[in-house]
C-alpha cells in the first residue's frame, strides 16, 4: 500500500501533535513493512507563513528508501485544502492518516484515518472561547464522519469520544504513544550543567505542565503549603516549568520557582535532576510527562485522573487531584522515604519501557491495512 501521513502539523505552534506525527513517522521509516510512506510536508519556513518547527528534522526522515515526501500548502488554506486530495490522486495514495481533526472532509480520492488524543475542549469548555468551542466541535464532528477509523491514545479517551460524539467503539483504535527515544537518565556531567544553567535546588519536585486550569497547577501549590517537610532547613522546592499563555507563574511561597518554557534539548536532564515528578492533572488524553520522568527515572506521583492510571499503572503514587491534603501527605512521604522513592523509580522504569514507538506503528500500520483491503 501507499499510506499517507501528513506531517504538516510538526511545528511549535503544534507541540503535542507535533511530537506524536514526527515519533511515527520516525518509526515508519525504519519499519520492515511491504509498504511505501509518503510524508505530507508544508514548504520550507522561508516561504511559508506558518509557525517554525525548531524541535524535529524532517529531512531526516526522508533518507530511508520506503518513504518519499510531498509538499503541500497549509491545511488551514484553501490551497491546502484543494491541493491535497489532488496530490494523493497523482501518488496513488490507498490510506491518507491525519493526526488532526482539520483536513479535506469531502473530496479525498482514498480511505482515511484520523488522530483525536482527547475532547479536552468538550469536557473543559471554560477554557476555550466560545469561537474555539464551536469550531473544535464542528470539525471533530465532520472528520469523525469523514475518516474511515478514528485512532485514538487510551482507552479513556476512546470512551469519552464514542459517550460525546457517538462513536461506536468498533470504529476506533485505541494506540498507545510512548516518550522519545531520548527521554533516559541523564549523564552526571549533562545533569550538572542543565542544574548550573537553571540555578535547580539540591533537592525539589518537578512539574512540567502548561498553565491551562485542567492542568491544577493551583491545587498543586496548596498541597505545597500544607507540606509537613517545609518547615526543615534544607526543604525542598517545587520547580515548575513548560509553556505560558500569560507568563512566568507568580506565587507568595518562597520555595517555589517557575522557569517557564524549557528547551527541548534540556528536559531529560531536567527530568534527571528531580527528586520526584509531581503532575496533579485533572484531566489527560494519554499524559506523556509522567511516562517521560518515569524513562527518566524520576520517582512520579501524579492524579487518579483521566487517562493517567492507565498510563503509569502500578508505577507512581496516585492522588486525588482536587484533594490538596493528600496530595500534600503523598509528597511528604516520598521526599521522606528513600526505599519508596527507590522502588518508584525502579517501577517506572519498567512501566516507561513497555511503552514504544515502533509497536505504536506496527500498531498503526494495522489499522491502514484494516482500512485498505
Amino acid at each position: 500500500m501507499n499510506i499517507a501521513l501528513d506531517l504538516r502539523f510538526v511545528d511549535d505552534h503544534f507541540p503535542g501533535i507535533g511530537r506524536y506525527a514526527f515519533n511515527l513517522a520516525s518509526a515508519f521509516a525504519t519499519l520492515d513493512a511491504p509498504h511505501r510512506f509518503i510524508f505530507i510536508v508544508t514548504p520550507d519556513a522561508s516561504v511559508r507563513r506558518l509557525a517554525l518547527n525548531t524541535r524535529y528534522n524532517l529531512t531526516s526522515l526522508q533518507r530511508s528508501p520506503q518513504v518519499q515526501a510531498l509538499t503541500a500548502p497549509s491545511p488551514f488554506s484553501i490551497a491546502g485544502q484543494i491541493a491535497l486530495p489532488a496530490l494523493l490522486r497523482l501518488a496513488r495514495v490507498d490510506v491518507y492518516h491525519s493526526p488532526y481533526y482539520v483536513f479535506p472532509y469531502l473530496s479525498l480520492p482514498c480511505p482515511a484515518v484520523v488522530t483525536l488524543y482527547d475532547i479536552i475542549p468538550r469536557l473543559f469548555p471554560r477554557e476555550s472561547s466560545l469561537r474555539a468551542r464551536l469550531f473544535f466541535d464542528l470539525a471533530v464532528r465532520l472528520a469523525l464522519r469523514s475518516a474511515q477509523r478514528i485512532v485514538t491514545v487510551s482507552y479513556c479517551s476512546r470512551d469519552d469520544i464514542m459517550r460525546v460524539y457517538r462513536v461506536p467503539a468498533s470504529r476506533i483504535d485505541v494506540v498507545y504513544g510512548a516518550a522519545d527515544g531520548r527521554f533516559r537518565p541523564a549523564e552526571p556531567e549533562i545533569v550538572a550543567s542543565v542544574r548550573a544553567r537553571y540555578q535547580l535546588p539540591a533537592k525539589f519536585a518537578l512539574c512540567v505542565t502548561s498553565d491551562k486550569p485542567h492542568k491544577n497547577v493551583g491545587t498543586l501549590v496548596k498541597a505545597w503549603r500544607l507540606m509537613a517537610i517545609r518547615s526543615q532547613k534544607d526543604a525542598p522546592w517545587l520547580v515548575l516549568a513548560g509553556h505560558r499563555k500569560r507568563g512566568l507563574l507568580t506565587f507568595d511561597h518562597p520555595r517555589i520557582r517557575d522557569l517557564g518554557p524549557v528547551a527541548e534539548a534540556d528536559l531529560p536532564a531536567l527530568y534527571s535532576s528531580a527528586t520526584l515528578f509531581v503532575y496533579p492533572s485533572r484531566y489527560e488524553g494519554f499524559g506523556l510527562p509522567p511516562l517521560e520522568a518515569m524513562a527518566c527515572g524520576v520517582p512520579v506521583i501524579c492524579s487518579r485522573a483521566g487517562s493517567l492510571p492507565e498510563v503509569v499503572g502500578n508505577a507512581a503514587l496516585l492522588i486525588d487531584p482536587d484533594d490538596p491534603q493528600a496530595m500534600a501527605a503523598a509528597i511528604d512521604q516520598a521526599f521522606a522515604d528513600p526505599a519508596l522513592r527507590a522502588a518508584l523509580r525502579t517501577a517506572g522504569l519498567e512501566r516507561a519501557a513497555s511503552f514504544s514507538w515502533q509497536r505504536a506503528a506496527q500498531e498503526t500500520v494495522a489499522v491502514y491495512e484494516r482500512v485498505g483491503r
